[in-house]
């Protein structure tokens, strides 16, 4: 594709980005939260008891990943990712077994760990430490593509696989398909990896990457620009987390069949494969901060037509609009640090940044959950996310427009 640019991509690391972000399915709030009914049934809980399990389990992983998700600056990639897959594989067969809440929550520990967590950052961290600085854009876009592929074919699928074979085999196949077909591709796929790896370390030992400064991740706590940033970029992990883990409420609510707001994650996919291919050359041609200022539009635009309209079509608009802030944001939070910190310690940084990304997913579903049970509506709930976002897209205005941005 001429968008794509002249300069070769390295297609084994892209396709392995794009396996490791398809994997994080099964440990994605969209994925598990399609189970949600069957969980609260099995195991005597509330919408707000799950919430809480759920949180507890997700805040767990994101604390966990301040140190796990920087070892893959230090560990051989092919060992890395093998680790998260063969968890990914762990956690699911787990699922398959739970007999208990209390084995409920170790399995959403282990799903939200190796699979939100590990796996999205080990897709997204690789690919933007490895590929060629003039396309890492264009790379990145590619290698997240894994991810809106999952949403397209996995919440249809599960919800088929739920109604014929029942939930606990449904995830017993999702251990089968990650450690029968997805470990022994990483690692093909991964086969020249010591090449690549050496080429990096070559270019990056005189502070290199355009002789730009290489940051820890002590210094880049400690820099305004990022923690400001930080209360606009968590967002929509914590607003489409909370939202869709609640779907099926959201659906009984507004008198949706579960099966046609499923059948919306298409679009969801459509806009996120969309966004993000138009993203990632955008950000190669003017740069990622440019790109951060207007990324959180479309969410804002979804969260008030869905508080605002109880037709199905609603609904269907805001996955659409989730999606088009997603792909940007795939392409853009994998490639916004590297512009602004260098890649030399990237690991370390995104892991902190997944983490914090991972705590904010932490917490919608419980709050959410305790504010359905007070009564709250979804609609006011959605409507209250709508300002916030719209206060998150002044704050990225300020932080990257004209000369401030260009100091950073």
């Amino acid at each position: 594709m001429k968008a794509f640019g002249s300069i070769a991509l390295d297609w084994r690391l892209l396709i392995f980005g794009f396996l490791m972000s398809f994997s994080s399915s099964f440990g994605q709030t969209y994925f598990i939260s399609l189970f949600s009914a069957e969980f609260r049934a099995a195991f005597g809980l509330t919408h707000g008891g799950f919430g809480t399990l759920y949180s507890a389990a997700t805040l767990t992983s994101g604390l966990l990943l301040l140190w796990a998700g920087g070892l893959i600056d230090r560990v051989d990639l092919r060992l890395f990712g093998s680790v998260v897959l063969i968890g990914i594989a762990a956690a699911s067969a787990l699922a398959a077994g739970a007999m208990g809440p209390v084995t409920l929550v170790v399995v959403l520990f282990l799903l939200r760990f190796f699979g939100q967590g590990l796996a999205s950052h080990t897709a997204v961290t690789a690919v933007a430490r490895y590929a060629n600085p003039k396309v890492r854009g264009r790379s990145v876009s590619l290698a997240a593509l894994g991810f809106p592929v999952g949403e397209a074919i996995w919440p249809s699928v599960a919800v088929a696989l739920i109604a014929l074979i029942g939930w606990r085999w449904t995830y017993g196949g999702a251990a089968l398909l990650a450690i029968a077909v997805f470990l022994p591709l990483a690692l093909l796929l991964l086969a020249t990896h010591g090449r690549r790896h050496a080429e990096l370390l070559a270019r990056t030992t005189d502070d290199g990457d355009g002789d730009m400064r290489q940051w820890t991740r002590g210094e880049v706590m400690r820099d305004p620009t990022f923690l400001w940033s930080l209360t606009a970029v968590l967002a929509p992990s914590f607003i489409v987390t909370g939202i869709l883990f609640h779907q099926v409420h959201l659906t009984e609510t507004k008198g949706w069949d579960l099966s046609a707001f499923a059948a919306g994650y298409f679009g969801y996919a459509a806009l996120q494969i969309a966004v993000a291919l138009v993203t990632g050359p955008t950000i190669d041609r003017i740069g990622a901060r440019r790109v951060a200022r207007v990324y959180l539009a479309p969410l804002v635009l979804g969260l008030v037509l869905l508080a605002g309209y109880d037709d199905v079509w609603a609904g269907l608009f805001f996955l659409a609009m989730c999606g088009a802030t997603s792909g940007a944001s795939s392409t853009l939070l994998g490639t916004l640090w590297a512009e602004i910190y260098g890649v030399r310690h990237l690991g370390a940084i995104r892991a902190l940044i997944t983490a914090c990304s991972v705590v904010s997913s932490a917490l919608s579903p419980a709050l959410m959950g305790w504010g359905l049970d007070a009564g709250i509506s979804i609609e006011a709930i959605a409507l209250a996310c709508a300002v916030y976002l719209a206060a998150a897209i002044g704050v990225l205005l300020t932080l990257f427009s004209g000369a401030r941005a260009s100091t950073v």
